[in-house]
């Protein structure tokens, strides 16, 4: 769900590019379209002169491609299925390449080549390579998987195994030797895909970056239609966008200045004992209050999805994430009744992947039963929840998780909840040898919110400096050994920096020191 998701869902949205090439330059790149792939076949290998590529449509403004360096665009297609149709990119630098591999996630039910992460990533001398997973579509469209299990199959991992498993082919096909050092990158469902090589896959890659993971699929998308329900129970359930703000300013009154500073950031919501019925109105129903039928379904989106016992299902929403671009006006309320983005991943999923009735229907939906029939069909599937990670501990492999706790699209509990869980499997001292989980105060899906979220990987912030870029810091530790602790992040405005944080090893959180600009990271310190 963003650049992977944020993105939003947007980057995900990319279709289908075409670039100017310069066909009459002789160059090894051209030979690559004689490489001959197990499984697969080679489409075009082409050089892109610097600038040349324009992905079209797209929502991107151009500039990051005007950028770039020349580089070789090789096109791919993998077939491990008669009804697999997995299309790739790989992209290799032709000068100052750093000689590593780093691939990219996708959003959403995927669909396209990410070609802004691809981008960022070969303008910083990385061969990098990213898929469609099999099918061609938006981010939030899985009719493709209506009547195609194989390719429900490509879409929950195989796909991104396949581009792996060519893209490495191809750099060796290019240089004549593997990769220096292997690395995946993704957040939302680019998360979960991390995950799932980790878990599923642990050769295939030396580190992996993963944000706000959605890799409890089945049960994400069953509290997905939890919040549908919640906000569409009677005609006064629904939550307009007119009353987010009066919910946010009242989250703001209870909960900010618990961590000593005063700044629009609650800095860990769990410590939010923020009620709901404070905003119930005591008279006329107007925009500074909610009707008692909106009271409980706020109350439900906080609580969360939970079966006819009262079992959590899902972990809720967290206090702090309704208001912003980013906010539940995007993914939880939307612009009206079923409009918000979850409502579209929930029916698209249980409509397409898990019934396959395009009529399916949420409002008629028992949670009981459409969590059981997901968990039955598709979980083995989709779901990335093994906490056994010693395969990929054990050949030296190492994770980075990172999730904001302003994330209204996926409870940063859930990340919370899998760390927890790996490390009852592993034990805490195997778990630091090989995990790092972040947990960003204000930021929200993958990106934006009132909090920091630049921390490198975006490509926005890029630094020589590992205390300031996660993907930096994951190759330090991959490479030399060196296990990141805190780290830096920067909040920009209008392309200046505005405020810089630490982001602490979990469990440690930042605390104020009493002294100093809250807009500087000096003035914080990592505390258990």
């Amino acid at each position: 769900m963003r650049r992977s998701f944020a993105g939003f869902a947007f980057l995900a949205l990319l279709s289908t590019g075409a670039c100017h090439q310069d066909s009459r330059a002789s160059n090894p790149c051209n030979r690559l379209a004689d490489a001959e792939i197990s499984g697969a076949k080679i489409i075009s290998a082409d050089v892109v002169v610097p600038g040349g590529f324009t992905p079209a449509p797209s929502n991107d403004d151009g500039a990051l491609y005007k950028t770039l360096p020349a580089f070789c665009r090789v096109q791919a297609e993998a077939t491990p299925s008669s009804d697999s149709h997995i299309k790739i990119e790989v992209w290799l630098p032709q000068t100052q390449t750093n000689g590593r591999f780093l691939a990219v996630g996708n959003g959403g039910f995927a669909g396209d080549i990410n070609y802004h992460e691809m981008a960022l990533a070969v303008a910083k001398g990385y061969s990098t390579a990213s898929t469609d997973t099999g099918h061609t579509g938006t981010a939030l469209d899985a009719s493709w998987a209506l009547g195609h299990p194989e390719k429900i199959v490509d879409f929950g991992h195989r796909g991104i195994h396949e581009m792996t498993r060519v893209a490495k082919a191809v750099v060796k096909a290019s240089s004549g030797s593997d990769p220096k050092k292997s690395y995946f990158a993704g957040c939302s469902n680019g998360g979960r895909q991390a995950l799932m090589e980790a878990q599923r896959y642990p050769d295939d890659y030396d580190g992996i970056l993963a944000g706000a993971p959605a890799n409890y699929w089945t049960h994400l998308v069953t509290g997905s239609v939890w919040d549908a329900q919640a906000t569409s129970a009677l005609p006064d359930s629904y939550i307009p966008a007119s009353k987010i703000p009066a919910i946010a300013s009242a989250v703001d009154a209870a909960c900010d200045a618990a961590d000593g500073v005063r700044d629009g950031v609650v800095n860990d919501p769990r410590q939010c004992h923020f009620r709901p019925s404070s905003l119930k109105c005591k008279g006329a129903d107007t925009d500074r209050c909610l009707t008692a039928p909106q009271v409980v379904a706020l109350e439900k989106l906080y609580g969360g999805a939970r079966d006819s016992h009262g079992g959590q299902i899902f972990p809720g929403l967290m206090p702090g994430a309704e208001e912003g671009e980013g906010g539940w006006g995007l993914w939880i309320t939307g612009t009206a009744p079923e409009k918000g983005l979850l409502f579209y991943f929930g029916s698209g999923f249980f409509a397409n992947m898990v019934y396959g009735k395009a009529d399916w229907d949420f409002k008629q939906a028992s949670i009981d039963d459409i969590v059981k029939a997901a968990d039955s069909n598709i979980a083995q599937t989709l779901n990335a929840t093994d906490a056994n990670l010693k395969p990929f501990a054990a050949r030296g492999g190492k994770l980075l998780l990172y999730h904001g706790w302003n994330d209204p699209a996926i409870s940063p509990l859930n990340t919370v909840n899998y760390y927890n869980d790996v490390v009852s499997a592993l034990g805490q001292g195997d778990t630091d040898a090989s995990l790092r989980l972040y947990m960003v105060p204000g930021m929200q899906h993958c990106a934006g919110g009132p909090g920091t979220d630049s921390f490198g990987q975006s490509g926005t912030t890029a630094q020589a400096d590992p205390s300031h870029d996660a993907q930096l810091a994951l190759e330090q530790w991959v490479e030399k050994g060196t296990a990141p602790s805190e780290m830096i992040a920067a909040k920009y405005v209008d392309k200046a920096v505005k405020m810089t944080r630490p982001l602490c090893a979990y469990p440690r959180v930042a605390k104020y020191k009493g002294k100093g600009s809250t807009d500087d990271a000096a003035s914080f310190i990592c505390s258990d």
